[in-house]
């Protein structure tokens, strides 16, 4: 190994732009795949919390009577799929409405009666707070007698779970796409290495040296120019999330949402170190000695 890294380390340095033309290569490849984990992750966060602000809301037929609200309230805490029922009496959502309309409040003074009906809001179990469980929840509860009306935002959860799905898969292919190109990357260059010291490997064979000897160094090579891409790209993230992200949130506090895990500064370099031995283990692989 100390034999490998000597070597490895010598080749680098005599090929240095080739070398860096890869890292610079590979350091961009990683900056887009690590911004898309980022968003992923993002997404995945914002989608974990929607359960604990999701609600169901049922409005009652007019002059329910209070026992048949009670069985509809008792009803709907026995199902399954609730977490919490929250009953608003008529009076209830009229001090509501004026406490929320305190400025225009002159605008409720010509009212002889109650227009507001009384509701349940209706809040879900986590594990439940999708698009078709909660479609056939809201289906279950218009059976109940006594329902008016049930509010849910089916179209902003169809279109947030169509939304999360659709970057999953548009993820997950760029991600492969993506790193099989570093792969390649780290493949062409340590194969233009290989052929750059064609003449020192065949002295090496004819001294003995064993194809595992001989193709080490390759391997360290890959290695190193695959962490020396994602150290950089490393350094592009801190760049971009500093400059970007935190400048933004003065302007635009939607991005103090952007949550950035550390874990993931080892993983960069890391996942870059991994990829650049890949890409060298196929490379010296098919090259026949």
């Amino acid at each position: 190994m100390p034999y490998a890294m000597k070597v490895a380390l010598r080749s680098l340095w005599r090929e240095r732009w080739i070398n860096l033309l890869s890292i610079l290569t590979i350091a961009m490849g990683l900056l887009v795949l690590t911004l898309i984990v980022l968003f992923m992750y993002n997404l995945n966060l914002f989608t974990k919390r929607l359960p604990e602000r999701f609600s169901v809301v049922a409005y009652l037929k007019e002059g329910i009577s209070e026992q048949d609200t009670q069985e509809i309230i008792a009803s709907l805490k026995k199902h399954r799929s609730v977490e919490k029922v929250t009953y608003t009496s008529k009076a209830e959502a009229l001090r509501e409405l004026k406490a929320s309309m305190k400025s225009a409040d002159y605008i409720l003074e010509g009212l002889n009666e109650n227009p507001l009906p009384a509701s349940i809001e209706i809040r879900l179990k986590r594990e439940v707070v999708g698009p078709e469980s909660v479609k056939s929840f809201v289906s279950d509860i218009r059976k109940i007698p006594g329902m008016e009306d049930i509010q849910y935002g089916e179209k902003f959860l169809v279109s947030l779970h169509s939304l999360k799905t659709g970057v999953q898969t548009a993820g997950l292919i760029i991600t492969v796409i993506m790193a099989a190109g570093i792969i390649f990357i780290c493949y062409s260059t340590v194969k233009i290495l290989f052929y750059r010291r064609r003449e020192e490997i065949e002295t090496l064979k004819l001294l003995g040296a064993t194809k595992r000897f001989i193709r080490l160094p390759f391997l360290v090579e890959g290695g190193v120019i695959g962490a020396a891409g994602g150290g950089i790209s490393l350094i592009f993230i801190l760049a971009f999330y500093a400059i970007v992200v935190m400048q933004l949130t003065a302007t635009a506090p939607l991005f103090g949402a952007v949550v950035f895990p550390q874990r993931i500064l080892a993983c960069v370099p890391g996942a870059g170190f991994f990829l650049g031995i890949a890409g060298a283990f196929i490379a010296i692989g098919r090259i026949k000695f």
